[in-house]
């Protein structure tokens, strides 16, 4: 993190040697995308076009915030199909990530910080995880982030005076608007006739919006309870 704010380069290197680069500055404190203005964006931007169900967004607000943002991405990679492989390089202030993986991967890894950073009401929920973004996470770690991220969150309400949720109910949720929200953009791209590379990013994403709503999502929880046994085992200031 610097004083002009938290910044991520994203750079996949193709099979026939292409190189694909992706500089992301986000604000110090609201964690918000900081993006040049454009001039023109194409029509499947429109906040009118397969707008989500449940946006809360109207007009004058024109433009869909995601979609409006994600144009770059899109243009870069919207003839590569799912399967098409890639070395990848994440740089941040602290590391450097490196992988060879499917595009599919590479780019939802990517739109990930895109869709929660960018300003939709619905996403902003999620957007304190983009602060320890991980590229690449497996299932486990995201949701072993996810869970953390929530409680914290509810550790906030408490101190500030309003009714903190300590049973995950709310995150249920706010996951089953994210999953609408995550579907409806995967038809607004195909509509678009943007090709899976895209598309099936986005749907990765979901996976783990559905995973949440589902009674899995308690025994996950009941799972990682092992993990605290040395919290577990002690009472207030480790007596037994």
């Amino acid at each position: 993190m610097t004083e002009k704010g938290i910044h991520f380069r994203y750079r996949f290197t193709l099979a026939n040697g292409d190189i694909k680069e992706f500089d992301l500055q986000l604000d110090n404190e609201t964690l918000s995308l900081i993006t040049p203005d454009r001039e023109s964006h194409p029509e499947w931007t429109q906040l009118s076009y397969k707008q989500c169900p449940n946006c809360p967004l109207t007009p004058p607000k024109l433009l869909c915030p995601i979609a409006a943002n994600l144009v770059g991405v899109v243009d870069c990679f919207k003839d590569f199909i799912s399967y098409d492989e890639a070395d990848i390089e994440v740089a941040t202030e602290e590391r450097v990530y490196k992988k060879h993986t499917s595009l599919q991967k590479g780019i939802s890894s990517l739109i990930g910080i895109y869709m929660v950073t960018s300003g939709c009401p619905i996403m902003d929920k999620l957007r304190p995880m983009v602060r320890t973004h991980l590229p690449f996470a497996t299932a486990e770690e995201t949701m072993y982030r996810v869970f953390s991220m929530y409680l914290l969150a509810q550790y906030y309400l408490s101190r500030n005076g309003q009714k903190p949720d300590w049973e995950f109910e709310d995150l249920t949720k706010i996951y089953a608007e994210v999953h609408v929200v995550n579907k409806s953009f995967c038809e607004r791209l195909t509509d678009a006739q943007i090709k899976d590379g895209i598309v099936n990013a986005v749907a990765t994403l979901d996976c783990f919006a559905e995973f949440i709503e589902t009674p899995l999502q308690r025994r996950v929880l009941d799972r990682m309870e092992a993990l605290f046994f040395a919290y577990l085992k002690s009472g207030p200031q480790g007596q037994k």
